[in-house]
């Protein structure tokens, strides 16, 4: 489980980030940035945030509803078209900037979920696997998955027949029968292979 270690060992005011979505083949790829304070967190989140792969999706929107009243929170996001345009992973540090640009206030440290660093103002520890280890992080990876997913659902009502309420915009059998029935919306990643083939040059 996830917990305070690192944002104790480096000090100061510690920034987790994490991103969601680099691998559907629709929607933005959304990222957060989370400034916890320790001395107003809940036992709810210290015993139960983890990484957001491993929660329900019941618990996440619970623990997502709980973060604000003790965090500072970015959001930012990068588009279909960054992304088509400057390639998902490029299109991720560009999210992760836009989410600590978001926070409004300066943090001395960002503990960065992954191996590869985006360009920010201040000092970053990379984590593997940060946000099954990092409270911060952890907060990241649920409050950004809680938003892209209703984001997605949200497009799913523009754009019904592709599952997205449900897959979130990943390549699911459902949504990739649907691409080949109905075709690339605006909201595909074109870059991406499956969405590709289906595009009309």
């Amino acid at each position: 489980m996830p917990d305070l270690a690192l944002e104790s060992e480096l000090g100061g005011i510690v920034a987790g980030i994490d991103e969601v979505g680099r691998g559907p083949l629709a929607g933005p790829v959304v990222a957060a940035a989370v400034i916890l304070d320790p001395a107003r967190l809940p036992r709810t989140l210290l015993e139960r945030l983890d990484d957001s792969k491993k929660l329900s999706k019941r618990l996440r929107e619970e623990l997502a509803e709980l973060v604000p009243a003790t965090a500072t929170i970015g959001f930012g996001e990068a588009s279909v078209e960054e992304i088509d345009s400057i390639n998902i992973l490029q299109a991720t540090f560009l999210a992760m900037r836009r989410a600590y640009d978001a926070l409004g206030r300066a943090a001395d440290h960002a503990l960065v979920d992954g191996n590869r660093p985006p360009r920010l103002p201040c000092p970053i520890r990379c984590v593997i696997g940060g946000d099954g280890l990092s409270l911060s992080i952890a907060a990241a990876s649920v409050v950004a998955k809680v938003r892209r997913d209703s984001l997605m659902a949200d497009l799913a009502r523009a754009h019904p027949g592709f599952g997205w309420e449900r897959n979130a915009g990943y390549g699911t059998a459902e949504h990739l029968a649907a691409l080949k029935h109905l075709g690339p919306t605006p909201h595909h990643r074109r870059s991406f292979a499956p969405v590709a083939q289906y595009m009309l040059f």
